[in-house]
């Protein structure tokens, strides 16, 4: 049996937040090998990378998720109880509710709903000062996926609702001021859920036909019980706090578009092209960091032993930029996905796995929808200008995004 290679440090945490998403990564290129332990939050953890690490981690009947995440992480992003921490039948009933909301035609609408709101705010781009492209795509998702769920909003609720969203994204791989908004608005958000939950299920809030809200409130699992009023907001905010991540995706599009300004002509002259473009940026630029697991029972793989509870994490950033599945990882060529078949452990930005059965982000589809109409947008509903401002993208902020939330002046409508 090998050694797993271990980390000498009694504890890795700080190295783990202030390398961000090369943590994992710059230890295994410093090991020689895919795979290492390290103690983190004070417990054994082994950390992978790679395609087979992917393959293997996404195995149900090697992983379990309960009790993988660390508790800081379901106070702020995930919630408790949510369908990321669930596993067998449970988590089968679960996900199943989560994929009948994503039909072809139930994403083309969401996608249509987003264009609707950034053409609207065209107008006001074009005679007002110069414009924070995060904040206002943020405002635009929060607007988009609450109207396709059926969750009521009035205008005045916008900005708030935003800010708690984005305080439970950005409040997870932090400490101190950050972390504790990430409390707050999660449990704000959860009230506010909450009382929608109740009011659709008592009926004086009738929600759409197969809306979120509808399809989650009046869920029932395989004993006939409805979902608990406090899980069935987790899971209705599983819905929306991923549709308003999407916002940093946007704004990578923006980024790469500024840097490879010849992909502008590109994604205009080719639906092709813009498919490639988009899962690029998704490949290139950094999302989510890691996903965790815990060994279901005791096992062993390429000569390396996994004790029973152990936990895992995949390096999902480290995947997306290994060498061995992608040449010149570090370099943006959008071309390498033409003609590209799909593989579910090798481009990993939202997990590996299947979307019908296993871990992988039941909302994938969604951000690469979203990500094609705001690249479609970018590119052809309106002409702007980058002002000089610090774009730089920083690896060891988790999640990144660059310091100025990409800043454009003298936007023009062109169609």
């Amino acid at each position: 049996m090998t050694t797993i290679p271990t980390e000498r440090s009694p504890d890795s945490s700080v190295a783990f937040l202030r390398d961000g998403y090369r943590f994992i990564g710059r230890r295994c290129d410093r090991h020689g090998t895919d795979i290492f332990q390290a103690r983190l939050l004070l417990e054994p953890t082994i950390c992978l990378r790679g395609r087979p690490a992917a393959e293997l981690f996404y195995a149900p009947e090697r992983f379990v998720r309960a009790g993988a995440m660390p508790k800081r992480a379901q106070r702020t992003l995930t919630g408790r109880g949510g369908v990321q921490g669930l596993d067998g039948a449970d988590h089968a009933d679960r996900k199943a509710m989560f994929m009948s909301l994503m039909t072809p035609t139930a994403v083309r609408h969401l996608g249509q709903l987003f264009d609707d709101e950034w053409r609207a705010r065209v107008p006001a781009w074009e005679s007002g000062g110069p414009v924070v492209l995060y904040d206002e795509v943020a405002r635009m998702l929060t607007r988009a996926v609450c109207a396709w769920a059926g969750v009521p909003l009035a205008n005045s609720e916008v900005d708030r609702r935003t800010a708690e969203l984005h305080a439970m994204i950005e409040g997870t791989a932090t400490l101190g001021p950050a972390h504790w908004r990430g409390r707050w608005g999660r449990r704000r958000a959860e009230r506010w859920i909450g009382h929608i939950i109740d009011r659709e299920r008592v009926g004086t809030l009738p929600a759409p036909a197969g809306s979120a809200l509808r399809v989650i409130a009046e869920h029932r699992d395989a004993r006939g019980r409805l979902l608990p009023r406090r899980i069935a907001a987790v899971e209705l905010l599983n819905v929306l706090r991923p549709t308003v991540a999407v916002d940093r995706f946007v704004v990578f599009a923006a980024l790469a578009l500024h840097d490879h300004p010849a992909w502008r002509q590109r994604v205009r002259e080719s639906d092709e092209a813009t498919e490639n473009f988009v899962q690029e940026v998704r490949r290139y630029y950094p999302f989510f960091p890691v996903a965790a697991a815990r060994v279901r029972r005791s096992f062993d793989w390429q000569g390396y032993h996994f004790p029973r509870g152990r936990r895992v994490l995949l390096d999902l950033y480290g995947t997306n930029h290994h060498r061995t599945l992608w040449p010149e990882p570090e370099r943006f060529r959008p071309e390498r996905f033409t003609g590209w078949r799909g593989d579910p452990f090798a481009l990993v930005p939202q997990g590996g796995g299947e979307h019908l059965t296993g871990h992988r982000c039941a909302g994938e589809w969604i951000t690469i929808e979203l990500m094609k109409r705001a690249v479609t947008n970018l590119t052809t509903t309106m002409r702007y200008d980058v002002p000089p401002q610090d774009l730089a993208l920083s690896l060891r902020r988790m999640p990144a995004l660059p310091p100025s939330g990409f800043l454009i002046t003298n936007i023009r409508r062109t169609a």
